[in-house]
């Protein structure tokens, strides 16, 4: 009898090994597929975003979060440089999320308006943007136009974009830096998920503990939440 114990015991000992094997493969290969998931709604479909400052105000406010849709417009390995731009083409007025156009600390992503299409001519007079010698009805502005300021003109070269922030007094766009090549877009907001009333350098690269502070902050002031602002649609 007792061989016959041993016997059944290392029997149940092997199950018992072969069980946990597989357990693990399967848990293994649920993350594995989680992960490619991820890849690919990151790389093509979908990426969420912080706005860090002020440069779109009102119209995205610093600590909004955005739902950005790539779809048609950028596919990528996300956390590389790999990407491939895809047919769609930024409409006049849209607004844009793209890579900084020039290196920045941090290389972060902008968001701004597109202002300026292909073979367009940019000028601005007291403030008034014209495009190709007509003015630009901008709705979206919530300060009058400066009356100082005169710029350009610019002369969109093919395949690249003329970009500006609502907040024109307070946005570093394309009247500095130049224009945004057609490679360099990344995709288009749908959808504010979450929006928070917090200091702009808590939205900025590298403040991750600050960021998580406010997060927990949130379940003991709610009232930091922009509630209103909550699965606004653009």
């Amino acid at each position: 009898m007792s061989a016959e114990v041993e016997a059944v015991a290392v029997a149940k000992t092997k199950i018992q090994t072969v069980t946990m094997k597989e357990r693990v493969w399967r848990e293994a290969v649920s993350w594995f597929w989680v992960i490619v998931a991820f890849f690919f709604i990151e790389g093509t479909l979908v990426q969420a975003r912080v706005i860090p400052s002020g440069s779109m105000e009102p119209t995205v406010l610093i600590g909004d979060h955005l739902i950005v849709s790539r779809i048609g417009y950028d596919a990528g390995i996300p956390f590389t440089d790999v990407h491939v731009p895809l047919w769609r083409q930024p409409k006049r007025q849209q607004i844009i999320v793209f890579r900084a156009p020039l290196p920045q600390e941090g290389n972060p992503d902008f968001i701004k308006r597109v202002i300026g299409l292909p073979a367009d001519t940019i000028e601005i007079r007291a403030g008034v943007v014209y495009i190709n010698g007509k003015s630009l009805s901008e709705p979206y502005r919530e300060d009058p136009p400066n009356p100082n300021e005169f710029r350009g003109p610019w002369h969109v070269p093919a395949g690249e974009y003329f970009m500006m922030g609502d907040n024109r007094e307070n946005s570093y766009d394309s009247r500095y830096w130049g224009f945004v090549p057609r490679a360099n877009i990344i995709g288009t907001p749908v959808m504010i998920y979450m929006s928070i009333n917090a200091p702009e350098e808590v939205w900025d690269p590298g403040h991750v503990v600050e960021r998580f502070e406010t997060y927990l902050s949130v379940f003991i002031h709610p009232s930091e939440v922009r509630w209103r602002r909550l699965f606004h649609t653009f």
